[in-house]
């Protein structure tokens, strides 16, 4: 109980403070801080209480996570409060074991193609191949990926969003079973980003998972490299633009990132680590780059991807029964209209008839079943042998 309680509550952005109060003060944060280090237990009444005052049942309070949940990196530099990574941790980690039993009803113990920290990195330069092995691996080919987070939710990397500080790009996490198997993953970036940075962000926080970094190569660096070759090979950039250019016009890239689905600074960076572009002929694009104030807001701002796995997953579930309206309105959090059988709507139809009608309609079909039956043979239903089981 302790850990759940502890994260629940700094996932809805409760102070032991808060929590008290929206309990209605029968306990005081320091009895609050006593169930969370498991010094105490709640009776029943504060149990009743606090799950209320949480939004969940008491007995999930007592329930062991499914899962064990860990994070791989945040960026250098994001400089997030610690009460604040706090949130943020705790918010991922119930999101994910919530996606993690989900996918476990739907598909069962599926086999997660996800390889985690798989790819040792030595040199920068070993990125590009990483990248290009892992798109093949998901039969993805050379060309653009059409949806990032689409793609990702296809292998098991669930795709959140969440409300965040603008210090917080993004971060990745791992969900392990009891046994330690991998049995999902989350990459998870601030609402509100633009397409092209979102595209990235995500494709970065992949690198992390997957890439194991050795210590004398940047990580960032490492990251924002895959990220690029997952998003645009480089063999697929070289047909497109050649191997070498003393001039890349801004239309060129404007054409490119709505292709790639990549923000003009990041196409500059992807070409300039190609060696497409100078060093030369790179800063004079950052210094038109700052000079047209696309540093906080490009041209042709592509619309930010949506995840779709969420509400895909639920309908399917409730459709197949393993979910009821109720629970799968909670998981949506939205209203769910559903769409009846015909054979339901044809049953309230008949319901609604007044009852003479009713009958008419009854006497008219058993008349027909009795005519269906009489065209029958007695040799007809001689169909073999019998056979006793």
């Amino acid at each position: 109980m302790m850990q759940r309680l502890k994260q629940l509550r700094l996932a809805r952005g409760l102070s032991l403070q808060d929590l008290a109060a929206e309990m209605g003060g029968i306990v005081s944060k320091q009895a609050l801080s006593k169930y969370e280090l498991g010094l105490s237990k709640p009776s029943a009444v504060v149990l009743n209480r606090l799950a209320g005052a949480l939004g969940v049942k008491a007995a999930y309070l007592w329930s062991e996570p499914s899962i064990n949940c860990t994070f791989i990196a945040y960026r250098k530099g994001t400089g997030l409060a610690k009460a604040e990574q706090q949130r943020v941790e705790s918010v991922v980690c119930q999101m994910l074991e919530d996606r993690v039993s989900l996918q476990r009803m739907v598909r069962g113990a599926a086999e997660v193609d996800l390889p985690v920290k798989s790819f040792k990195v030595n040199a920068l330069k070993d990125t590009e191949e990483f990248a290009e092995q892992l798109r093949a691996t998901w039969n993805l080919g050379l060309g653009p990926v059409a949806s990032v987070t689409g793609t990702l939710e296809d292998h098991f990397v669930h795709v959140f969003e969440i409300e965040a500080s603008q210090r917080f790009d993004g971060i990745s996490a791992v969900a392990r079973d009891t046994e330690g198997n991998v049995a999902a993953a989350a990459v998870v970036s601030r609402k509100s980003l633009p397409g092209g940075r979102q595209r990235l962000n995500l494709a970065h926080e992949l690198g992390h998972l997957v890439l194991d970094t050795s210590a004398s190569v940047d990580e960032e660096k490492a990251a924002f490299r895959f990220a690029g070759a997952f998003l645009a090979p480089r063999e697929t950039l070289f047909k497109e633009l050649g191997r070498k250019r003393s001039l890349v016009q801004s239309q060129e890239l404007f054409l490119l990132k709505q292709k790639y689905g990549m923000s003009i600074q990041s196409l500059v960076y992807r070409l300039h680590d190609l060696g497409v572009i100078s060093d030369q002929h790179y800063r004079q694009w950052w210094m038109t780059i700052s000079r047209e104030g696309w540093k906080t807001e490009e041209p042709s701002e592509l619309r930010p991807e949506k995840s779709e796995w969420l509400k895909k997953t639920v309908l399917r579930a409730l459709s197949e029964g393993l979910m009821t309206k109720g629970e799968a309105m909670k998981a949506l959090g939205e209203p769910i209209e559903m769409q009846e059988s015909i054979t339901l709507v044809e049953r309230h139809a008949f319901l609604k008839l007044p009852i003479e009608e009713r009958r008419k309609i009854m006497v008219k079909q058993a008349r027909e079943m009795e005519d269906h039956y009489k065209q029958w043979k007695m040799e007809d239903l001689e169909t073999g042998e019998i056979v006793e089981y």
